[in-house]
């Protein structure tokens, strides 16, 4: 290990300087995480409101409390800036913008780019550069690589470089980014050191892999694991309402089996920024390379086909009671894409109400979470609970199973519910309750 090598770890094990670039639902926590270990922390982001939101201690992370952040914030322990050219003495950059994926499910990169570009223009002797993106493999190695050494300085000996893939479960309270072991690859076995000591702060262990590549592969095998297996459910929830049997009990009771299966549970479609993306950035890369991933593509279209078996669900349950979706009045409970989180990126709500408008229903929404909602041309708030009148609704659409939701209130209130996410399953069987 060179003497600049020797000099970062020492100063990664005391007191660091850590910039981390993009203070959404991995930066924000994971800059907090660093500043409790006893790093100073500055996080850049260019949305304005975020940085005056960390500046003010007031946190818009669910996993991040207000409490927390502002006490860090009064300590000088964490700030915030929209300028890069604060992170020139930062000790490690670590670069967490989104990458969302294009029109035609390609790989949109552009936020990686324009993050190393930004870094590429600061970047100095002795400084470690991690970036936790998801992304395709080789991304570390051929986007980052070439624009940092473009100054002249050499990886492994004047600076470091590193991949460590996001773990975040946004709204998990049990797996916390303090819970999850963290995964490093490192462009040279010295980089790989160096990530490891810097993570070695916040995680409970971390897993050295032999390069970023792998590293980056990790995330997306993680990812498409559960993509596959959601599809394989979701399916299955199909099958069984032909079949006249209930997927929830047929999960349940395989899952006592103790080796060779892992539960999933079905629901309306996937969401967030991870499944409904990630997944196509492998299909992409290797599809680069020849090679056509089925698993992929199998299951990307049976999870986007749910929406649409949601809305013929509820079709059908207003059919059966002599109705039709046109003029039918539907109350949706939950709209983010997952429980007891506001993040609403992808949601299938926001699909599944757009549908049953352009079908000529009257839809409304209550999400505790989500105060405001744009769905297509239509902006939506969410009703006052005491205001809902759940008697008067046609259908009552279960999207999303917060746990501030009394179920056995609303089921006795409601005419007919429709529940994808069996958020009703400890009821038992109830006449006007249909489960996906």
């Amino acid at each position: 290990m060179t003497a600049t090598a020797d000099a970062l770890k020492q100063r990664l094990a005391g007191t660091p300087v850590v910039g981390v670039i993009g203070l959404g639902y991995v930066g924000l926590p994971l800059a907090v995480a660093f500043a409790e270990s006893g790093a100073t922390v500055v996080g850049v982001d260019l949305d304005a409101r975020r940085v005056a939101a960390v500046r003010a201690g007031r946190s818009f992370v669910e996993d991040v409390p207000t409490e927390t952040l502002g006490r860090l914030v009064a300590a000088g322990r964490l700030g915030a800036t929209d300028d890069v050219a604060a992170l020139k003495d930062a000790d490690a950059i670590i670069v967490c913008v989104p990458t969302p994926l294009g029109k035609s499910k390609e790989p949109d990169i552009s936020f990686i780019v324009s993050a190393a570009d930004a870094v590429a223009g600061i970047i100095r002797r002795g400084q470690l550069v991690v970036l936790e993106s998801t992304t395709y493999p080789g991304t570390t190695r051929e986007i980052l690589l070439p624009r940092l050494e473009a100054r002249g300085l050499k990886t492994g000996e004047d600076f470091f470089l590193a991949f460590s893939p996001e773990r975040i479960d946004p709204g998990n309270r049990r797996f916390t980014l303090r819970d999850i072991p963290k995964v490093v690859g490192g462009v040279t076995p010295v980089c790989r050191e160096l990530a490891a000591a810097l993570y070695g702060r916040v995680a409970p262990e971390v897993v050295q892999v032999s390069g970023p590549e792998t590293a980056e592969m990790v995330k997306l095998f993680e990812n498409t694991f559960r993509s596959v297996n959601i599809a394989l459910v979701n399916e299955f929830a199909i099958m069984c309402r032909r079949l006249g049997i209930s997927v929830w009990e047929v999960v349940t009771a395989a899952a006592t089996k103790p080796f060779g299966f892992m539960p999933f549970y079905p629901g309306p479609g996937l969401g967030g920024h991870c499944l409904p993306s990630d997944p196509h950035y492998l299909s992409w890369k290797v599809r680069l390379e020849g090679y056509e991933p089925r698993f992929i593509t199998f299951a990307d279209e049976i999870n986007r086909r749910m929406p649409d078996y949601v809305v013929q669900l509820v079709g059908d349950a207003l059919n059966d009671r002599g109705r039709a979706v046109r003029g039918a009045d539907i109350l949706v409970l939950g709209v983010a894409y997952k429980a007891d989180v506001a993040d609403t990126r992808d949601s299938p709500a926001l699909e599944i109400i757009a549908s049953l408008a352009a079908k000529g229903a009257k839809v409304a929404y209550h999400d505790p979470f989500v105060p405001a909602l744009a769905v297509d041309r239509l902006t939506l708030t969410s009703v006052d609970w005491s205001r809902a009148a759940l008697g008067q609704r046609d259908v009552v659409l279960v999207l999303t199973a917060h746990a501030t939701y009394d179920w056995a209130a609303i089921v006795r209130a409601a005419p007919l519910v429709v529940d994808t996410r069996n958020a009703t399953g400890a009821l038992g069987n109830v006449a006007h309750v249909i489960r996906l």
